[in-house]
């Protein structure tokens, strides 16, 4: 695994905190060293595992957004971890193998591994799997509409405007802001204390009481509500129209 003296002696950086966050298994000291400083400069967190049974304490108790497994390793190999952490998890993983064959790779990629390297290899090569793998990985971003509309009712979001047809329904600061929550993911289910808001105001309770004065203006029937729905003991939705 050749790194450059140029690159080791590079100032250590520290990853932001939202950083990916890789755990790197390898029972090669030198290896778990080298790998960690270059990873960690290019701007990843990095946690390191000795064994198999070291990194199971670390899954148990951190969240990791990628995986990096030396295969050979005393004891539990990197081929039977990998295939106990896809019993529960679907985190990606690359393995790290000093073995060749196209079985061997052919094991890994059974097993549920995303992406697999021999050693040695170059770090650079490494980094750019990586970054390829936690691409296409990552969720779809999600869309917020530009406007949502129920029964005979608009509301604009980046406006923060209803209309009834050509009217301009009135709306309070507090209950424009709840709105805009629930029309960002229309037909959703938003959490009570997504809804909350900031102040004295910002409780569970203080959201039924907005909800209810929102409903005396969108709905015929408030005590039917066909477009603010609850969702019993979980929070509120928004029911849009087709």
């Amino acid at each position: 695994m050749p790194l450059s003296a140029a690159t080791m002696a590079r100032a250590p950086v520290e990853p932001a905190d939202d950083a990916p966050h890789l755990l790197l298994v390898d029972d090669d000291r030198r290896i778990r060293d080298l790998l960690s400083r270059f990873l960690a400069h290019e701007g990843y967190r990095v946690t390191t595992a000795m064994s198999a049974s070291d990194a199971r304490a670390k899954l148990q108790g951190l969240h990791f957004d990628l995986l990096i497994l030396d295969v050979m390793m005393p004891g539990e190999t990197g081929f039977e971890l990998a295939r106990f952490i896809r019993t529960t998890s679907t985190v990606p993983i690359i393995m790290l193998t000093a073995r060749h064959e196209a079985e061997s790779r052919i094991e890994g990629l059974q097993i549920g591994a995303d992406d697999y390297v021999a050693k040695p290899f170059e770090p650079r090569e490494l980094l750019l799997r990586i970054g390829n793998i936690l691409k296409r990985a990552a969720p779809a971003p999600v869309t917020r509409p530009e406007s949502v509309t129920f029964g005979p009712f608009v509301f604009h979001l980046e406006r923060g405007e209803l209309r009834e047809g050509d009217t301009i329904v009135h709306l309070t600061d507090r209950e424009r802001e709840m709105l805009c929550i629930l029309a960002a993911t229309p037909g959703e289910t938003v959490p009570r204390g997504a809804l909350t808001g900031a102040g004295a105001s910002g409780n569970e309770r203080a959201v039924d009481v907005q909800i209810n004065r929102l409903r005396r203006k969108l709905e015929r029937d408030p005590t039917s509500p066909l477009f603010l729905q609850a969702v019993r003991g979980i929070g509120y939705r928004l029911v849009s129209s087709p």
